[in-house]
């Protein structure tokens, strides 16, 4: 029999998204969003609230790129969804990581986590219950350690990291669970 636990809109697992946006000064901004899912074979949509600096520098920018955190860098991913780029302007310089220019748009890669999406704002989308970005993933970047022979990321080997929020923790990517498109074949 199930329980009552209350209202608590959370589909489990969310990723854990690193939002890196260069402001009108050309200095980096990263935001950490749970709220981003896939709405395309190559887009994303970003649930941001308007005020945020990351939203602002989309506005300017139309561009950003998107990380999937990881467990190595799980302080600094967590950190940047505590403290906000308008009250915090050195934000990103206090964590010690490292940027480099994206090639395919105007905003910055970080580094140190090994997979990143560029992407380029298509849209805006407010309504009275929703704030959200549409991006397009003009290119996905993944350091090779964390590819597989067959040349795609494994989120195991990457640490890729989860938001729970009905425990309001950080998980990682588990094992192989089976293949989509295959295991309800037998239903068939």
């Amino acid at each position: 029999m199930k329980k009552s636990i209350g209202k608590t809109a959370s589909v489990f697992p969310m990723p854990v998204l690193m939002i890196a946006t260069y402001d009108e000064n050309g200095k980096v901004d990263v935001m950490n969003a749970a709220w981003g899912m896939n709405c395309e074979m190559d887009r994303l949509t970003l649930c941001l609230s308007s005020g945020h600096k990351t939203a602002k520098n989309l506005r300017l920018n139309k561009a950003c790129t998107v990380a999937l955190a990881d467990q190595a860098h799980l302080k600094e991913a967590d950190y940047f969804g505590m403290v906000s780029g308008n009250k915090t302007p050195d934000k990103f310089e206090r964590t010690g990581l490292h940027t480099v220019k994206s090639e395919k748009v105007n905003a910055p890669i970080i580094e140190e986590f090994p997979i990143v999406m560029e992407c380029e704002l298509l849209e805006e989308v407010e309504t009275e219950h929703l704030h959200c970005f549409v991006v397009k993933v003009l290119d996905t970047l993944a350091e090779e350690s964390v590819l597989k022979e067959d040349g795609k990321p494994c989120m195991h080997k990457a640490g890729a990291v989860l938001f729970n929020q009905f425990r309001m923790t950080y998980m990682t990517a588990g094992q192989h669970a089976g293949n989509a498109w295959s295991e309800g074949k037998a239903l068939l």
